[in-house]
């Protein structure tokens, strides 16, 4: 059997399902309507990066110290009231506050990402080394989960679109998507997929085992890049620095 070609090894299987369903090929679940994610993750990572805002430096804060997180805290409070167990299909106007709040938490972050570079340029950030890698980590950690966001909420429309059907062409490729035998019938990417592509993108600076296809996914993968890139490298070599 270990000499058998891996793609006969896919017809085997798929002809197993085949047989399985009564002769009829059921779509994988990222192709078919299913039910909502449940919130808990994203709803976890949202409360994270409001924690890491607080954490800020207030020179770094885009407004007046705890205005944005509590606005986020807010926003967050609404969405999870509408849907308070799993990302169901939602209306215009909470997709939007959705974006709104993601939109936020990346202002918040890209601010105080740029203002940290500003001051490491310009002499006026990182007089301690121990408190300037506290505030890159959290401005770093930040991003990656404000990135993760952005993949969940846009890949294939969103959430409630994913859960719908609606788009077939994935914007992001998945293991699981290209070897569909590897994984359980019911798999479809949810959140935690997003957190990972986005940690990897961040450490690698490139696509690892999750394939950017469409045009935005590649630019926003390497708008994160180069933001995690120059924030790593500028904090660090200011860090080292300082230690000498």
């Amino acid at each position: 059997m270990d000499d058998i070609p891996s793609d006969t090894e896919s017809r085997l299987v798929r002809i197993e399902r085949l047989l399985e369903s009564g002769g009829r090929e059921v779509a994988p679940a990222w192709r078919r309507v299913t039910h909502g994610e449940p919130r808990w993750a994203v709803t976890a990572a949202i409360l994270g990066a409001v924690a890491l805002q607080l954490k800020l430096p207030e020179p770094l804060t885009l407004l007046p110290f705890g205005v944005l997180p509590g606005l986020e805290a807010v926003l967050l409070m609404g969405l999870v009231a509408a849907n308070p167990r799993r990302v169901e299909p939602r209306n215009r106007r909470l997709r939007s506050l959705g974006l709104a709040l993601i939109g936020l938490i990346s202002l918040a972050n890209g601010w105080a990402a740029a203002q940290l570079v500003r001051g490491l340029v310009h002499g006026t950030e990182g007089s301690g080394a121990a408190k300037l890698l506290l505030t890159g980590g959290n401005i770093w950690l930040t991003n990656v989960i404000v990135f993760a966001l952005w993949y969940w909420e846009l890949d294939r429309g969103g959430p409630a679109s994913r859960m719908m059907g609606h788009r077939q062409f994935a914007d992001f490729l998945f293991v699981q998507m290209q070897s569909p035998e590897s994984a359980p019938p019911d798999w479809e990417p949810a959140f935690l997929d997003y957190l990972y592509l986005s940690f990897t993108n961040s450490t690698a600076f490139s696509p690892t085992d999750v394939v950017p296809l469409s045009r935005w996914a590649k630019m926003l993968m390497m708008l994160q890049s180069t933001v995690s890139l120059v924030t790593v490298v500028l904090v660090v070599a200011r860090a080292v620095n300082i230690l000498h």
